[in-house]
């Protein structure tokens, strides 16, 4: 359960998956001589709330979880740590910020943008598209960037540490919007509605990937303009499809 919006709606389940399941899966494999190595993977949304003078985030900084995801995946982190601590489990802790391109559900921003400036654009209406909050500034990466993170530090990462794996820039959502806009040759107008901003939202996320690329040599390499155009290309052809 990967959705910070579903969480407040469907929060039992979500730590039926996410605390429970991890539980399951720990459980069995403690004890296992073969296991090399377990990722888990959290998230940067356990910081919460954060002051600008503790930006970028580091793996040092203390959660403080404001929504049910979150507080599943600080959960999962406790878990990651007791089963390291007392069964040796190889387990590494990975704070993911945000990611995105080709593939990803729109129950997140840049694929949700994407699908409503593909159908706008073969749409025979003005091209409007309705949006929630576009003031928030979030830690942006390429998926395809954060999951060879995972590989990486499943080879190379130190058992009971946590890593981070971002680009080390925020954008705001406006801005990613408007590049996704441009994109585009068809006019689009945006339309804010309400019912689509949350109530508790993150102002800011920014990270630091220092110490990843210092212990294990991962640094982002995709630049935005790609996940961008591929993220709508990958949309443009599901809805034309």
């Amino acid at each position: 359960m990967a959705s910070v919006g579903k969480s407040f709606i469907e929060a039992e389940k979500t730590f039926k998956v996410n605390v429970i399941g991890t539980t399951n899966i720990f459980e069995a494999i403690k004890n296992k001589s073969w296991l090399k190595r377990l990722i888990f993977i959290s998230s940067s949304d356990v910081y919460g709330l954060v002051k600008p003078n503790d930006l970028p985030l580091k793996p040092t900084q203390i959660p403080n979880p404001i929504n049910p995801y979150a507080q599943s995946k600080v959960a999962g982190e406790y878990l990651s740590t007791i089963y390291f601590g007392q069964f040796g489990a190889p387990i590494i802790i990975v704070r993911a910020f945000n990611h995105t391109g080709p593939g990803q559900t729109p129950d997140f921003a840049i694929p949700a943008f994407s699908r409503k400036i593909a159908k706008a654009e073969i749409s025979r209406k003005n091209g409007i598209i309705t949006v929630g909050n576009l003031s928030a500034r979030r830690d942006l990466s390429d998926v395809r960037d954060i999951v060879r993170g995972y590989r990486m530090i499943a080879e190379k990462g130190r058992s009971g540490e946590i890593y981070q794996l971002c680009s080390g820039r925020d954008y705001q959502i406006g801005v990613l919007l408007k590049k996704l806009i441009e994109l585009s040759d068809k006019p689009i107008r945006i339309k804010k509605d309400k019912k689509l901003f949350r109530k508790i939202d993150l102002p800011v996320l920014r990270g630091s990937y220092h110490k990843v690329k210092k212990e294990i040599g991962w640094k982002p390499e995709i630049p935005l303009k790609m996940t961008l155009k591929d993220t709508l290309e990958y949309w443009r052809e599901r809805v034309n499809r």
